[in-house]
């Protein structure tokens, strides 16, 4: 059954302008010359230091550049692209208000929308329709004006689901939700699967950030991951500590019904693993898992 869910924690930031491609180009991991009214891309703005800020999908509305982004964190997004503005020919616009962001998963939606590979794209019903540019489990996305309503996703042959439904598929799969699983001027992306779920481009220029990520990669310095935990007991909060042999094994990050994901040192998980152990998060015990797009 293909189901869909309206995301209200999304929000949009838009760049109109002549040297919007340009200016997005400086500032984000992804290719932004790559985004095509075709064609979409999962990217993240970071700091100086390579730190993450944001994570956000971009996607061509023709005259526009959108960034669907979390909606709480929208204005703190537009504020920061906007500092790097200078005498770039671009407008930055937070049009939270004016669109509805809804995804739908289920097994038929990307036949049902002919479309077949990640991150690709088509007008629909008035808004735009793409498959998660991160992992095709994830369904297909939509941005639709705000007047529309969920009509078009009816007419799809998708049931309206709950978002817990759809942060259950997310965590299942291992895919962090911007700020909910990585700490704001923390997290680095190659700790959080960036690279495998196609939100960094390695082969372009110069951007905020690159060079610790870049430093990071070539030097083989990732010794964390982020990863699913099935977990017995209660849910551990976001930042708890995780053990194993009362050794430090890493941290919490967000969960529900029984799963969840944390950020584990990998030779924990590879011990854990191998010697049937299990991990603990206060009075919780988890069990890692390796999502099979991976390669850790």
């Amino acid at each position: 059954m293909d189901r869909y869910v309206f995301l209200e924690e999304r929000g949009l930031v838009t760049i109109a302008g002549e040297d919007r491609v340009a200016f997005l180009q400086g500032l984000i991991s992804n290719d932004a010359a790559k985004v095509s009214p075709g064609h979409t891309l999962y990217a993240a703005f970071l700091t100086a230091q390579g730190k993450f800020l944001h994570d956000f999908f971009v996607i061509d509305m023709g005259e526009m550049l959108a960034l669907d982004c979390e909606r709480s964190r929208a204005e703190d997004l537009r504020k920061r692209l906007s500092l790097y503005k200078l005498r770039s020919r671009v407008m930055l616009a937070n049009v939270s208000d004016e669109y509805r962001i809804f995804a739908a998963f289920g097994p038929t939606v990307a036949d049902k929308l002919e479309l077949t590979e990640p991150g690709q794209a088509r007008e629909y019903a008035g808004g735009i329709a793409y498959l998660d540019p991160r992992l095709k489990e994830m369904g297909a996305r939509f941005l639709m004006h705000g007047g529309l309503g969920e009509d078009p996703l009816i007419a799809l042959g998708c049931v309206r689901a709950e978002p817990e439904d759809y942060h259950a598929v997310r965590i299942a799969n291992g895919l962090p939700d911007g700020s909910r699983d990585l700490p704001v001027e923390k997290a680095i992306l190659l700790e959080n699967g960036f690279d495998e779920l196609k939100g960094i481009d390695w082969d372009k220029g110069c951007y905020v950030g690159q060079e610790l990520t870049a430093r990071t990669k070539y030097r083989g310095l990732v010794r964390k991951r982020l990863m699913p935990v099935e977990i017995e007991g209660p849910l551990p909060a976001f930042g708890t500590e995780i053990a194993l042999d009362g050794k430090e094994a890493g941290e919490m990050r967000s969960g529900q019904d029984g799963r969840g994901l944390a950020l584990l040192r990998l030779e924990a998980v590879e011990k854990a693993l191998a010697e049937g152990q299990k991990l603990t998060a206060g009075e919780a015990k988890l069990t890692p898992v390796k999502p099979g797009w991976a390669t850790f």
